[in-house]
């Protein structure tokens, strides 16, 4: 496809990506909203001047602060929507909006400026820890080579129910938190602000119908129920966490807050970066075994920004590593009955690749510390400064064709007194 509206051969939003988000219009609102290339697209302006007529879509679908009355409406919902805005977008079809420059001054704006909001209302979100590699490092960190996964890691897909209400969207500033921290060598544990905020690259995923109460999702079923993918950066406090987390596992390490990315990445836009996961080995058992190419190549780049410093690339990671794919974590979630419900959001977990440029925390770049990571301007960090700004980036690219996922941007603020 080739769209009539100039777009910039590196942008995040082509016509084939058409993500979805919420922003607010500066009359009206928080209101729905598509980006192509540098501009953002009022859903909600183009249903009231009748572009989706044929998609029969409620009164007021796209004036919601969230995206989830359109995400309960389903798949064929979604996928009709994603199929007019292309057509309308497309050089050889959108003429009905091309042509129109008054309906054109109503439904676009540029993208830089503009405020975009939380783009789902989040119930319940769960964080699993697929990548091998960051388990197995982590591991090493806590238990030697030896003990470095544990006995299950192979078998499931591990993970913990996390908090939802703390989750913020990109732009919404991190504040370092307090918590009782015991270092190996402290007689008793002190109430401190963290010394080791760190970030956690990860990709989400966010659940657009779910199931009910007693029943389960199959592999096979999984991905007609994701209405789409965003960044993911699970925020942690390492030494608040190393306290804490025995023998209930994360608690106030990880609940102060988690960031997302703005713009919701449909699978179908995706579909052309499918591609083989690794070998699972031993064999999963028939509930968690699945057919076809089930992983995503996604590029994924962390960056950090000192105050006064330019930005600077600190990890390059893929989504392919990946041990667990997207709909084993469904399944595995619903296997017991659990019912997941819209705006559900499931977490990839830390995606670190086999190389020390590819790890996906602070804990694992400067090894719990030991390590320092020296930047440009002659500082150090061990973990995470006040006035640090971290931004994670992803986007799958080839033939021509580039998906992007956007940025998650988020500046650390000081401990409160």
């Amino acid at each position: 496809m080739r769209s009539w509206i100039e777009i910039p051969p590196d942008s995040d939003f082509g016509i084939e990506n058409i993500p979805l988000g919420i922003f607010r219009h500066p009359a009206y609102g928080p209101r729905a909203a598509t980006a192509i290339g540098p501009y953002l697209a009022d859903l909600a302006a183009l249903h009231e001047l009748r572009y989706f007529e044929e998609l029969h879509l409620p009164d007021g679908i796209f004036e919601e602060p969230t995206l989830n009355a359109f995400m309960a409406l389903g798949q064929p919902a979604w996928r009709a929507l994603r199929q007019r805005l292309q057509e309308l977008f497309d050089a050889d079809k959108g003429g009905s909006l091309r042509n129109y420059p008054d309906s054109r001054a109503e439904v676009f704006y540029p993208l830089r400026g503009v405020e975009m909001l939380m783009p789902v209302q989040i119930p319940n979100y769960t964080d699993f820890y697929a990548s091998e590699t960051h388990a197995t490092n982590v591991g090493i960190m806590l238990r030697g080579k030896e003990n470095a996964l544990m006995p299950n890691w192979k078998h499931l897909p591990v993970a913990y129910h996390g908090r939802a209400s703390s989750i913020v969207v990109s732009g919404v500033p991190v504040r370092r938190p307090w918590g009782q921290v015991k270092g190996a060598d402290d007689p008793a544990p002190v109430y401190t602000p963290t010394r080791s905020l760190d970030f956690e690259l990860e990709v989400g995923l966010v659940i657009g119908t779910g199931n009910k109460l007693g029943t389960q999702i199959s592999t096979g079923e999984a991905e007609n129920h994701i209405f789409g993918l965003l960044l993911f950066n699970d925020w942690s406090a390492r030494d608040i966490q190393g306290w804490e987390y025995q023998p209930l596992g994360p608690f106030l390490g990880k609940n102060f807050a988690s960031s997302v990315s703005p713009w919701l990445i449909s699978p179908d836009a995706l579909a052309p970066f499918r591609t083989e996961g690794p070998m699972q080995d031993p064999a999963v058992l028939p509930y968690l075994q699945f057919e076809g190419a089930r992983h995503f190549d996604i590029q994924l780049e962390v960056l950090i920004q000192g105050p006064g410093m330019e930005e600077v690339s600190i990890c390059r990671s893929n989504t392919q590593h990946l041990y667990w794919n997207m709909a084993q974590m469904i399944a595995h979630h619903t296997v017991n009955g659990c019912n997941l419900q819209t705006g559900d959001l499931l977490a990839s977990g830390t995606i670190s690749g086999p190389e020390e440029g590819s790890f996906g925390s602070m804990l694992e770049i400067t090894w719990r510390g030991a390590k320092p990571l020296r930047l440009p301007d002659g500082s150090e960090r061990r973990f995470l400064q006040d006035g640090d700004t971290v931004i994670l980036r992803g986007w799958a690219e080839k033939e021509g064709i580039r998906i992007g996922m956007g940025e998650v941007r988020t500046e650390i603020l000081p401990a409160l007194p």
